[in-house]
């Protein structure tokens, strides 16, 4: 087992590597998780560390206790003004602040990344459950795009997800009233992937199904979603063969050829060194 919490600067965001899967988790349970500076600046550290480590072939994300995240916590990060101000600065390099790169670093960790969603999902933790690749959620879960109550837009990198989750009256729909919705309702819209009534061994259950996958074409396959889904055909086209083209002569690639032929259980390789950017 490998322990990177160790490396993050407090215990608000918990993160540990067991069989090349990370489990990171937002820890304030008695706040329901509800986000402070500190809290957005440990989740884009532990993205970022995460983001390095070849060996890793999956992410959970989690909240401790009784909910995933109660959204930003106004009452502690409004007497921080000049914090704020600098948080809302954007990063050239990156083109986000630190409020959206909270959030979109894990699109950046070139593995799949699953939110595992109980209890409150709301406002700035819908943004980061929605960063996610894929998200598991419990029924009786309440999502809510919650800035409407504050008179905001979601300003965490929720405009642009939203945008390639559901179609523009539904996010229309969810960001000007607010309204709170349940986790199957939150399926049925396309907001979540699906149901589990313990959406954190689901998650890890399908982390373990990736696991038994090339991490190079996993990798590869992310890379091109994320950078494909609103182009064109002709650019898509030249994606696919581009990245079929690395894979064609990746190490890992044989190697899921020689288990698929003979049965035998893969032994893969540390994953390549290609990131994606974005």
């Amino acid at each position: 087992m490998t322990d990177v919490a160790a490396a993050t600067p407090g215990p608000l965001v918990t993160s540990r590597i067991e069989s090349g899967i990370a489990h990171v988790a937002l820890n304030r349970p008695d706040k329901l998780n509800a986000l402070t500076l500190d809290t957005l600046d440990q989740l884009v550290a532990t993205a970022h560390r995460l983001r390095g480590d070849r060996s890793l072939r999956a992410v959970i994300l989690s909240g401790e206790g009784d909910a995933f995240c109660a959204g930003l916590d106004f009452g502690t990060v409004l007497r921080q003004p000049n914090r704020v101000a600098a948080a809302f600065l954007p990063r050239p390099w990156r083109g986000t602040n630190t409020f959206q790169e909270a959030c979109w670093s894990w699109r950046r960790v070139p593995v799949p990344v699953i939110a595992a969603v109980h209890g409150h999902c709301l406002g700035g933790g819908l943004q980061i459950a929605l960063a996610a690749d894929i998200r598991i959620t419990t029924p009786d879960a309440r999502w809510s795009v919650l800035e409407a109550k504050w008179g905001l837009v979601p300003d965490m990198s929720g405009i642009q997800a939203l945008s390639q989750l559901v179609g523009i009256d539904v996010a229309k729909r969810l960001t000007m009233t607010g309204e709170t919705i349940s986790g199957a309702e939150a399926v049925r819209l396309g907001l979540a992937t699906e149901e589990n009534a313990d959406p954190y061994a689901g998650a890890l259950a399908l982390a373990e199904r990736i696991t038994e996958r090339s991490p190079d074409s996993v990798a590869a396959a992310k890379r091109l979603f994320d950078r494909t889904w609103v182009a064109g055909a002709r650019r898509t086209f030249a994606r696919e063969r581009f990245e079929q083209a690395r894979l064609l002569v990746n190490a890992n690639t044989a190697e899921a050829r020689r288990a698929a032929t003979t049965g035998e259980r893969p032994a893969y390789r540390r994953r390549a060194g290609l990131d994606p950017r974005g």
